[in-house]
């Protein structure tokens, strides 16, 4: 869900990239800390007062929502039948999570791509010491960035062509295209990269904001 932004004239929207990670890092502690439904709750009640304040639609952020939620119901439930655990911890752990993508969701909304690539730019340049090229894992953060919400897209193309021909129920009718469309894909990028002249020996490399553009 990343690299959705949505602009809005919002108090949310103007908070630096590192106070919006920041509180969702310790909201997220706070859900795990909380036992049972308690931190559900905590979490859905932060989401749904910063969901009004950042000005976001309300319909946007629940279609967000729709594929992880099936997803985590699907894990915890087929995880509840092999431990032979309740039902009731399954939808409690469905619930946390939830209210964990609803937030992460929200920080996507309302912070720019090139805002968190830039925090996470400075915080890898700390680790400098240790051997770590700040511009290459900028770099590799800024892909991943760019590449989940494409997958989602081709994921939704597959799956439409699936329909249109009666197999939407063949696994490798999905896997097979989207695999090549996947390796099209890298193959695009490489080409893309090479054209804009990256080295990957350049530790002053400025293909990130060339990727974002």
């Amino acid at each position: 869900m990343l690299g959705l932004y949505l602009h809005r004239d919002s108090v949310i929207h103007r908070l630096p990239a590192g106070a919006k990670l920041g509180s969702l890092l310790l909201t997220t502690a706070l859900v795990l800390v909380l036992p049972g439904v308690w931190g559900a709750m905590a979490a859905g009640l932060v989401g749904t007062a910063v969901l009004i304040a950042a000005r976001l639609p309300a319909g946007r952020v629940l279609r967000e929502l729709r594929a992880p939620v099936v997803m985590l119901t699907l894990l915890f439930g087929f995880q509840a039948l092999l431990a032979g655990g309740g039902w009731e911890d399954t939808a409690v752990g469905v619930a946390r999570f939830a209210a964990l993508i609803l937030l992460a969701t929200l920080v996507t909304l309302t912070t720019r791509v090139m805002d968190m690539v830039d925090l996470f730019e400075w915080l890898f340049s700390l680790m400098r010491p240790l051997g770590v090229n700040p511009a290459k894992m900028a770099l590799m953060l800024a892909l991943t960035i760019r590449f989940i919400p494409m997958l989602g897209e081709q994921v939704r193309e597959v799956r439409m062509a699936q329909r249109a021909r009666g197999v939407e129920r063949n696994i490798a009718a999905l896997f097979v295209p989207l695999l090549v469309k996947i390796l099209t894909m890298a193959d695009d990028l490489t080409a893309a990269l090479e054209a804009r002249g990256y080295d990957p020996a350049d530790q002053d490399c400025q293909s990130t904001k060339n990727i974002q553009r």
